[in-house]
């Protein structure tokens, strides 16, 4: 097996060797992001061109199965393309709730015909898609949703609103948590249907954030109709699905906890240091900011190799789902540290927002400190995940 692994490892440096453009061995400014979708656009030429080549080898969900467009690749060859991919500095082709949170949950729950219209086309990057999820009145207690989908013979009539929707204006479909049982338990009465964002009723409102962006949206529904094969799983057992949707969710975003603004190296903090500090014999010159630095270093490390035997259990078996619940909150609390000692390497060129004195980067390091803050947030927040690790993981009474 280990032979066998390590001609796939060679069969894959000398493939991205051949395949990669140069410009996607770069680090990845915020305008190049693909995002995809019906409406999407390319600043950077080549990105189209890599995303449509790991697009072919169905390797922008690897793991897939080949037979909706994956890459039909084992858990330790997905690694490698990984570790290759990394190797070379390589962008990501894709950015997709498509492929960290809805495909695996209908890889898991929907029928094959709706496996078959929607897991090809996002792995070809065709479909953007947005999460209808919380709502004004349902946020941390999700269940307490109110959008209605009222079932009226050949399709389903949606009303309602949901907030925090994040690119819902820039989305091609989304996929949604609806009540479709008014006074069943309200764990029970909700459905989970996918539908096109261009329906007649749907409309979006951006939120602006205090970072100045707008991520975010208001998403509301006014009789929109659904065709009734639109329903993925039992009509009332959304929850189900909701759920383990979450765990990708809160998967993917655990994952910002060790990866720099700066890029993905772990001496990318170091270098900033000694960018703002200078140094003294290779070291960062300020001693406060050098411990700093090197414990935010062994966090990072010691997370990343806690994911790494995760995932090594989840392949013998003995994964256990809760364990999204850990990797998000620390995932998240991480995130927000890491911009914390960056601001203080700054000092105060991170006070910036606009005009002269300001370098391009610090000014979005600011915006991007702003930002993490959220991370706490989406995805269930921090005081839910540390419920969720009181009561499943550590057993302790309500």
């Amino acid at each position: 097996m280990a032979q066998d692994l390590e001609a796939f490892r060679s069969d894959v440096r000398d493939w991205l060797g051949a395949n990669c453009p140069a410009s996607m061995r770069t680090p990845m400014p915020e305008e190049e992001v693909v995002w995809g979708g019906r409406n999407a656009e390319f600043v950077n030429p080549d990105s189209k061109l890599w995303l449509d080549r790991m697009a072919e080898r169905g390797w922008t969900a690897p793991t897939w199965p080949a037979a909706y467009g994956g890459g039909g690749l084992s858990a330790d060859e997905s690694k490698v393309l990984q570790q290759e991919l990394g190797r070379i500095n390589a962008r990501p082709p894709l950015n997709s709730f498509g492929l960290w949170m809805l495909g695996p949950a209908l890889l898991e729950f929907a029928n094959e015909q709706q496996k078959q219209q929607f897991l090809p086309p996002i792995v070809r990057g065709e479909i953007r898609w947005c999460q209808g999820y919380s709502e004004p009145g349902a946020g941390s207690d999700l269940a307490g949703l109110a959008t209605k989908a009222e079932d009226k013979g050949d399709h389903w009539l949606v009303n309602g609103s949901k907030i925090w929707t994040s690119y819902a204006d820039h989305a091609d479909w989304i996929f949604c948590l609806v009540r479709t049982e008014p006074d069943a338990p309200k764990h029970e009465g909700i459905s989970f249907l996918l539908f096109d964002m261009a329906s007649e009723g749907v409309s979006t409102s951006p939120i602006r954030l205090i970072s100045g962006a707008s991520p975010f949206c208001q998403t509301f529904f006014d009789d929109v109709k659904v065709p009734k094969e639109n329903l993925v799983g039992e009509r009332g057992k959304g929850w189900t699905i909701a759920k383990r949707l979450l765990q990708h969710e809160r998967q993917m975003i655990s994952g910002i906890g060790g990866n720099s603004a700066l890029g993905a190296s772990p001496r990318a903090l170091e270098n900033l240091a000694k960018s703002y500090v200078g140094e003294a014999d290779g070291r960062i010159a300020d001693p406060v900011l050098r411990d700093r630095v090197a414990s935010h270093r062994m966090n990072d490390h010691a997370f990343r190799l806690t994911m790494s035997r995760a995932f090594e259990e989840a392949k013998a078996g003995k994964s256990d789902g809760n364990l999204s619940a850990m990797f998000k909150y620390y995932g998240s609390e991480q995130n927000k540290r890491k911009f914390e000692v960056m601001l203080e390497i700054m000092g105060t060129q991170a006070l910036g927002w606009e005009g002269e004195g300001f370098e391009e980067r610090e000014l979005d390091i600011t915006r991007q400190w702003l930002r993490s803050k959220a991370n706490s947030i989406e995805g269930g927040t921090s005081e839910v995940q540390l419920n969720i690790v009181a009561k499943r993981v550590l057993n302790l009474p309500d």
